[in-house]
């Protein structure tokens, strides 16, 4: 494939917000583990986000009334409004996992589930460019990816606890695909990628204030007693931001898989970065993680080469 100009930034600022995700990660299995509380940590990640747009609105007010304005119009589907629900369960499993898994890992098992989805995405045209057909190459380049993650996480196939930690992710991954979507369609909408950003944030922090509400009563306890005074956990919010806005601001241009893919090496590149630098539980990146890193990112030169 050759890119344009315009296809070439919004690639490159795709690597940039899935650098950004890595680094969310980290900070958000940190603020999990501190909690000892994936939700929580998901939730407030979630309301940082929120707050800080929420200053934001008066500046966005317009583009919020015309997403308002095609949802009754019949412009928007609902459905296509609540892609937030994906990207509260994505943090989730950050607060869960990535303590166990460390970013490495746990980017290797999103990517998985973030390229087969953003494949199907692209051949339905849930997203705002129409339907774009399968080539051999895409197809080669989604399957790649899955093997990526199995050689990734062969040194855990002693553990069961840790394979199933990494369908978390896996399974993250093809939410964010979806989400990715239908937030292109939510900023055409708005003529900016903003308020579909804010409406994420929202419905995200909605959702996960039910979840936490209902582990609260089904474990019996109430909210973590003491939060971390480090400033730095409490940043993955607008790292989110940074995230979904690009997101929903270049696939429209590039298309869900594209998009996919440039997130995919900024995670993958970012992740290794973070594990080499700031190990976390799991160690440094072995050479498996390694591994599959590498296929991952040949998967994705194979994938854009229709």
């Amino acid at each position: 494939m050759t890119l344009g100009p315009g296809r070439a930034v919004g690639v490159g600022l795709a690597v940039l917000g899935g650098g950004c995700l890595a680094v969310q990660s980290r900070i958000n299995g940190e603020l999990g583990h501190q909690l000892g509380d994936g939700i929580a940590a998901a939730t407030v990640s979630f309301g940082v986000g929120l707050v800080v747009l929420l200053l934001a609105l008066p500046w966005m007010h317009r583009g919020v009334r015309a997403i308002a304005t095609a949802v009754r119009d019949g412009g928007l589907r609902w459905w296509q409004c609540v892609g937030g629900a994906c990207g509260a369960f994505l943090v989730t499993t950050q607060g869960l996992t990535v303590p166990w898994l460390g970013v490495s890992i746990f980017i290797v098992a999103l990517v998985a589930g973030q390229s087969a989805s953003s494949l199907a995405m692209d051949r339905l045209g849930i997203g705002p460019g129409g339907p774009r057909l399968i080539t051999r190459n895409r197809a080669f380049g989604a399957l790649l990816c899955v093997v990526a993650v199995v050689i990734a996480v062969g040194g855990s196939f002693g553990d069961p606890r840790s394979l199933g930690f990494a369908a978390l992710p896996l399974l993250a991954g093809i939410g964010v695909a979806w989400q990715q979507a239908v937030n292109g369609r939510v900023a055409l909408a708005a003529r900016s990628p903003w308020p579909a950003t804010l409406l994420n944030f929202a419905v995200g922090s909605v959702a996960l204030l039910v979840a936490l509400g209902i582990e609260s009563a089904i474990r019996g306890g109430g909210p973590p007693g003491t939060f971390p005074t480090e400033p730095w956990l409490y940043v993955g919010g607008p790292l989110g931001i940074v995230f979904i806005a690009i997101s929903a601001a270049v696939v429209h241009r590039i298309g869900v898989l594209l998009l996919g893919l440039g997130m995919i090496a900024g995670q993958i590149l970012g992740a290794l970065a973070i594990d080499a630098v700031l190990p976390g539980p799991a160690g440094r990146p072995d050479l498996l993680t390694l591994t599959g890193a590498a296929l991952t990112l040949l998967a994705v030169r194979i994938a854009s080469r229709t």
